[in-house]
């Protein structure tokens, strides 16, 4: 096998803050030996020079939904509107030419983002097309429908609520249009499958688009939202390979994951299979998280238990039996006591790692339980900007001591990954990385939403590398730059270490390496 050595750039091992290297040699997609460029230059086979660039471990997304990245990158994009003004007036232009009768189905909207704080209801949208209309809330916690969904999911006024959603009514008992989490589902059914060739489209867009932001794999979760989990299994396997690199870890949603164990087959390294993914609760912004305590802006309400405590207490038992871990979103404290009590019943095995996704809102005495577990928190930086300011009124204050609290997460030696939810946030690693440093938004000019959980860019950095790994059991291989590593690499112009916090947003990849081989360069 051909061995290269790369050289003329700063390598961070990451192994500790600010331990670098002047240049590595690879072979067959592994790291050989790292150190000085004139002590490797004379094993290789080829010298390939990288300009005087700053290379770190492969960045890796640990909590993504990759048809819906490429999904959102190919379609209209409601996270991006201010009004429901605007937001209506463009979906009108663009339902003018849809098939007369074909589901239209976006998502992003959020109505914390309006002035007004508005949320649409069935007859406004039924203004803008007779045919079926589903926009689904940036959470993926919550829909809004118009008339002709409604009337083809047979939700009525004497439909009752499902056990983990619920209808929203108005107050003579009529659908508003609006559904949150298990109550969707009564439409989802009724939305016709994508086709293969368009789950293959979507997926290849992604891949382009992360591999673009020096992202070299994700952890994502997409196997029971396009009928059967074979359709998507499928264009995975049609879109990724040795003729185009990149890693993907498959969570696999309970309701597939018995039958996922026991016929699909997958291919390594390129496609590995992940853990069983349990909802727990629902997002902060529909009030559906679940709280130990009412949600302080509307008393009415705690939020939303998709699965009973002897419910989540069998699926776990249910990945133990297989031998897997489980990866559990889980928002709101009552939504992490419940699954935290699970895992105590049926640890996990040996070799595993179960993950918590998002953590948004914990207390102390969680922590400490998450402490004596092996676990990984799988958190989002990119939430605290999105969240906060408004995030305060949901909670109340004696609730933000242990909300969002990455730094003193940390500080307590808890394992951590970084990825967006994309297509609920952003999936550009630089805006993660500003967000976790600063706390706030690009262009804001305050200290940031609770300053004290800042992380420092080490921290941040090893939220996508070193935890990414964690996340998967794979630290002794990936998230480092070492002997026996594997070689995926980020690499940008500048040094994200050094520099004005808007040097993280200014950064521009200038390369992405997955296995010793170039996948993007600018």
């Amino acid at each position: 096998m051909t061995k290269v050595c790369f050289y003329h750039a700063t390598f961070y091992t990451m192994k500790n803050p600010g331990d670098s290297v002047e240049a590595i040699l690879v072979e067959n997609g592994r790291i050989q030996r790292i150190g000085n460029f004139d002590d490797l230059k004379g094993q290789a086979d080829k010298l390939i020079d990288l300009g005087g660039s700053f290379v770190y471990p492969g960045f890796v997304d640990s909590h993504l939904h990759m048809i819906g990245h490429g999904d959102k990158l190919r379609h209209i994009d409601l996270s991006t509107y201010l009004s429901t003004d605007t937001m209506t007036a463009d979906l009108q232009k663009l339902l003018l030419n849809h098939p007369s009768g074909e589901w239209f189905v976006a998502e992003g909207w959020n109505e914390n983002n309006f002035l007004d704080k508005k949320i649409l209801s069935r007859y406004e949208l039924d203004k803008l097309s007779k045919s079926p209309i589903v926009l689904k809330r940036i959470c993926r916690h919550a829909m809004i429908v118009n008339s002709a969904a409604l009337e083809l999911a047979g939700i009525t006024k004497d439909t009752l609520d499902p056990i983990d959603g619920v209808i929203v009514r108005d107050e003579q008992g009529i659908p508003t249009g609006q559904l949150l989490d298990g109550a969707m589902s009564l439409v989802e059914k009724q939305i016709p499958e994508v086709s293969i060739a368009q789950l293959v489209t979507s997926l290849e867009v992604a891949v382009n688009d992360l591999v673009s932001l020096g992202f070299t794999g994700g952890h994502t979760e997409d196997m029971s939202y396009y009928g059967d989990y074979t359709r998507p299994l499928q264009a995975f396997k049609e879109v990724l390979g040795n003729s185009r690199k990149f890693r993907v870890n498959l969570l696999r949603h309970h309701l597939v994951f018995a039958e996922m164990m026991k016929e699909a087959t997958y291919d390594e390294p390129w496609i590995e299979p992940g853990a069983m993914k349990i909802f727990i609760d629902g997002a902060l912004g529909g009030r559906t998280a679940l709280l130990s305590k009412p949600y302080a802006d509307d008393p009415s309400t705690s939020g939303v238990a998709i699965h009973s405590q002897d419910d989540l207490d069998t699926l776990v038992a249910k990945a133990r039996t297989f031998g897997e871990a489980v990866a559990v979103h889980a928002i709101g404290d009552l939504g992490m006591e419940m699954i935290i009590t699970a895992i105590e019943k049926y640890p996990v095995p040996t070799g595993k790692r179960d993950r918590l996704i998002h953590a948004n809102v914990l207390r102390a005495d969680l922590v400490e339980r998450i402490e004596k577990l092996d676990v990984v928190l799988d958190l989002q930086p990119s939430f605290v900007t999105s969240d906060f300011p408004w995030v305060k009124e949901r909670l109340g204050s004696d609730r933000l001591e242990w909300a969002y609290a990455w730094k003193k997460l940390l500080n307590r030696q808890i394992k951590c990954s970084g990825g967006s939810d994309s297509p609920i946030e952003e999936v550009d690693p630089r805006r993660g990385l500003y967000a976790a440093v600063t706390r706030k938004n690009p262009g804001e000019m305050h200290e940031g939403y609770r300053p004290e959980e800042k992380l420092s860019r080490y921290e941040a950095i090893s939220l996508y590398t070193i935890g990414s790994a964690q996340a998967i059991c794979r630290e002794h291989e990936r998230g480092m730059i070492d002997k026996d590593f594997i070689a995926d690499f980020t690499i940008f112009d500048r040094d994200l270490f050094a520099g004005p916090d808007e040097q993280l947003l200014e950064a521009q990849v200038v390369k992405t390496i997955i296995a010793g081989d170039i996948v993007y360069e600018k």
